[in-house]
């Protein structure tokens, strides 16, 4: 499966000067949400992920994404695999399992976002759901920008990942696009200014 290709035909790999949820700068930009869109096509990549999940061993009995970004793309996952799924959502800045959702004690626990960048939207939820008893047993994405390393992926970790060395990244391609600090930004320095077209919001 050739996930660039699927971005570049859906119009999701964006070219210009993108802020990014991590609040590093870009010169380019994935909108998974254009791809998922297309439910034949949220189907397909998520099985596609799955099948990696299940053929390294990893027990699942839940899925749990980050709201907004990884919704569909672990709503996805998780009927792939056949299990539940629960989402968290920030309240007040801090990332919260609300809506009635609860995890038992010892329960298997994958979380999914539509891309990782870092992984801090991802950990947040993670924390969440291992402050309720719950086990964490790995990290999955449709993409990886390349600041982690995921399983059979040739992105190195860098210094900026921060999901834990010791559980599997399961992604479908790596998009190892240059990041900037804002204040080492070159597009900052030629006067332009970056947009946020996140889940967030322009800020």
């Amino acid at each position: 499966m050739n996930v660039k290709e699927i971005y570049e035909k859906y119009g999701a790999l964006l070219k210009g000067h993108f802020l990014l949820s991590s609040g590093k700068h870009s010169e380019y930009y994935l909108q998974s949400a254009r791809v998922l869109e297309h439910p034949e096509v949220a189907e397909k990549l998520a099985k596609e992920l799955a099948k990696q999940i299940i053929d390294a061993g990893i027990k699942v009995d839940t899925v749990c994404s980050p709201a907004i970004g990884g919704l569909l793309a672990g709503y996805e996952l998780a009927r792939a695999l056949g299990v539940r799924f629960i989402f968290t959502e920030r309240v007040k800045g801090e990332m919260t399992l609300r809506r009635g959702f609860e995890v038992k004690p010892g329960e298997k626990v994958l979380i999914c976002e539509d891309i990782i960048t870092t992984g801090g939207s991802a950990m947040e939820a993670a924390r969440e759901i291992e402050k309720r008893g719950a086990k964490v047993v790995g990290f999955s994405a449709i993409a990886n920008r390349g600041v982690c390393k995921r399983i059979n992926g040739k992105s190195e970790r860098k210094k900026e990942c921060k999901l834990p060395e010791d559980k599997p990244f399961f992604a479908l391609d790596d998009f190892d696009f240059e990041v900037y600090e804002p204040n080492e930004c070159p597009m900052c320095k030629a006067g332009s200014k970056p947009v946020k077209p996140g889940s967030r919001g322009n800020q």
